[in-house]
């Protein structure tokens, strides 16, 4: 009798959960119904969300977002954008590098590509287009640039992947340099390939506009200083230059730029913000308890044991893992994939000898392309909205600077260094 009522109960969510249920919804219903019938109380779905609210590196979470909305919303982007050219547009494909940077920055603050391309695109489109681009390059590089700097600190997919598998997050932030360069390098080194022969007019560096460019920029180029000097130099923590990065953006772009009011315009981005970073810790809340009984159950070691029987070494681990991986991030969002797979692999992966750091910068390299990847990559949807294209356009724009990613991704894979270098 207990095994018809598990089967209606399970089979009532999955049809829930394809009628369009949220997500946060389906997770926990999974949890309360798996440990009904496991015969555990449901109270410790309820002792995973206060032991998560107890982690001291969660406000990191909605400082970092705040931040980057506050520079989103401001004029920033028009400056740095500015000091990026004066730095890099002299150059081959000078532009396209440019967006490639700006991108990076923003994703980086934000955690959500969604952001960098509304605000982004519309500022970025035209200039690749009026220096002689096609459309469909400069579509697929700003759909792609929305989602390339999240291995950069201070990205909230880190924060998140961190706190979920318990890695240090200092670290996490370290170990993503070398990889985000990597996939910067390689999508640069096509755009300055797209730019044979295009560019009207020949452009020099110039001192004279860069030092303006720095001058008019001076308030945005301290902002990686309190990131990432104050992290590695050892002078804060990572939730302490959340603090001081939010607390900075607030002040300057209030009060010194006067972009933005703080009677009018900060509460609208704090209601912005906090409704990504609420949805994230609602998803992250429920999928707790779902996580923690798959562990419980010892999921991930009947998988383990199933895969060895066609697994023999940790190459070709990391082969498969990649193609579950790309899978996985263009059926689920960065956020609750996190949660979801990262306890279920971590397990398996440290039986082939797999690195925390190295196993962190593939998992999230993977997602990161997932949001191009066809058909439900998250990127293709957002700027078929913001630029009124058809989605299978994106999807044919988008080919090239995919498959040039995951030529990044193998490099990243099979070279842990990259991700190492700062340990070893």
């Amino acid at each position: 009798m207990e095994s018809h009522l598990s089967i209606i109960a399970y089979s009532s969510i999955i049809i829930l959960a394809m009628f369009g249920a949220p997500i946060f919804a389906v997770m926990s219903a999974l949890a309360m119904v798996a440990f009904y019938f496991s015969g555990i109380e449901l109270s410790a779905v309820a002792v995973e969300i206060y032991r998560l609210a107890g982690s001291p590196t969660i406000v990191t979470i909605p400082l970092f977002t705040f931040a980057g909305y506050v520079l989103a919303e401001s004029k920033a982007p028009v400056r740095l954008l500015r000091l990026s050219n004066a730095l890099l547009g002299w150059l081959p494909g000078g532009v396209a590098i440019v967006c490639l940077f700006i991108c990076a920055f923003f994703t980086a603050f934000t955690g959500a590509s969604g952001v960098t391309i509304i605000a982004l695109g519309g500022l970025l489109y035209p200039i690749l287009i009026k220096e002689g681009y096609s459309e469909r390059f400069a579509l697929g590089l700003i759909t792609t640039c929305g989602s390339l700097g999240l291995l950069f600190p201070p990205s909230l997919p880190i924060i998140l992947y961190g706190i979920i598998a318990k890695v240090d997050i200092d670290q996490l932030f370290m170990a993503g340099l070398i990889p985000g360069i990597v996939l910067m390098v390689v999508l640069g080194a096509y755009s300055v390939y797209q730019a044979r022969g295009i560019q009207k007019v020949k452009r020099h560096f110039s001192w004279k506009e860069l030092q303006g460019a720095m001058w008019e920029g001076r308030y945005e180029l301290p902002i990686p200083v309190f990131v990432l000097g104050g992290i590695y130099g050892g002078i804060v923590t990572a939730t302490e230059a959340s603090a001081l990065s939010a607390f900075y953006v607030i002040v300057v772009n209030c009060f010194f730029t006067k972009d933005l009011s703080v009677t009018r315009d900060i509460p609208k981005i704090i209601t912005e913000s906090l409704t990504l970073v609420g949805a994230i810790l609602l998803i992250l809340c429920c999928a707790l308890g779902l996580t923690n009984y798959l562990v419980d159950e010892e999921i991930p070691m009947k998988i383990l044991v199933s895969m060895q029987t066609f697994i023999t070494n940790k190459y070709l681990f990391l082969f498969v893992l990649n193609i579950f991986l790309l899978i996985v991030g263009c059926l689920m969002d960065i956020f609750s994939a996190i949660i979801v797979v990262v306890p279920l692999i971590i397990p398996i992966a440290e039986q082939f000898g797999m690195n925390p750091l190295h196993l962190a910068i593939i998992f999230l390299t993977n997602l990161e392309i997932g949001y191009i990847t066809p058909p439900v990559g998250i990127n293709l949807f957002i700027s078929s909205f913001r630029f009124n294209r058809p989605v299978l356009e994106l999807y044919r724009v988008s080919v090239p600077f995919l498959f040039l990613m995951i030529f990044a991704l193998i490099i990243i894979t099979y070279i842990p260094w990259l991700t190492l270098f700062w340990f070893s």
